[in-house]
């Protein structure tokens, strides 16, 4: 049985003040998991002190993004081995935010991805439908395309610790979210996918999270469904009290 796992992106949120009490409440919350791991993606600037909050509690730490170089004259980008220094162990990449606003594409996500697994990075990678596109009965041709993208820049030996983070754009934000039975047929159609890339074995063992609107409102709808591995948390993950009650759906 897959373990879940509840990932906050604390996205361009919380000073590093801010960020070493919200991690603090959280770790005073949760006290570990067989059943599921909890994950903090907060801002760049506030890694180091996340990790030192947690450090001595079962939470693990990620990065919300990272360069595609090792290192280079890339003017604001992080590297992967930057992120690995400070503790991180997980890192978000292909996020709806990153191919809007910055046009970021499957192969350079799939770039990211391929970097992030070489060095010991476990790489979430986001795919999702924008509104017009499933009302337009696109859905599966925009998850094969960004799923195959990412996925061809990738080294067969490395694609068991890969997560994919199923978020459709119209539920991110916008209180919308996709109801459950919505969520497991993309569910179901990755896994395919995966499985037609490459077997039933490794398609059975991918981990594949929800994200959008989640809320401890829907947390337990959602998170009871077998095919949903977790879940990544946007703006309730701001909130400890929000976030430990979805932690307590999977849990």
């Amino acid at each position: 049985m897959r373990k879940k796992l509840i990932a906050g992106n604390w996205k361009m949120y919380k000073t590093d003040e801010e960020a070493g009490r919200l991690a603090s409440g959280i770790a005073d919350g949760f006290d570990g998991s067989d059943k599921a791991d909890v994950l903090l993606c907060p801002p760049f600037t506030s890694i180091k002190t996340v990790v030192e909050v947690v450090e001595d509690s079962p939470i693990f730490v990620g990065g919300q993004n990272m360069g595609w170089e090792k290192e280079g004259a890339f003017t604001g980008e992080i590297s992967p081995e930057m992120l690995l220094t400070l503790g991180c162990e997980y890192v978000i990449l292909g996020h709806s935010e990153r191919r809007q606003y910055f046009s970021e594409s499957d192969q350079l996500i799939g770039k990211k991805c391929q970097l992030a697994l070489s060095l010991g990075l476990k790489p979430i990678v986001c795919v999702g439908e924008q509104l017009e596109e499933r009302e337009a009965d696109k859905t599966e041709e925009i998850i094969r395309t960004q799923v195959e993208g990412f996925s061809a820049e990738v080294d067969y030996s490395r694609v068991e610790e890969i997560v994919i983070a199923y978020e459709p754009v119209w539920a991110i934000g916008t209180g919308k979210t996709a109801t459950p039975d919505q969520a497991v047929e993309v569910h179901k159609l990755i896994r395919k996918i995966w499985k037609e890339k490459y077997d039933k074995q490794i398609a059975d063992g991918l981990q594949i999270l929800y994200g959008g609107s989640v809320k401890p409102e829907n947390s337990d709808d959602l998170l009871g469904e077998e095919e949903i591995d977790g879940a990544l948390i946007g703006g309730a993950s701001l909130s400890k009290d929000k976030f430990l009650k979805i932690i307590s759906s999977a849990t």
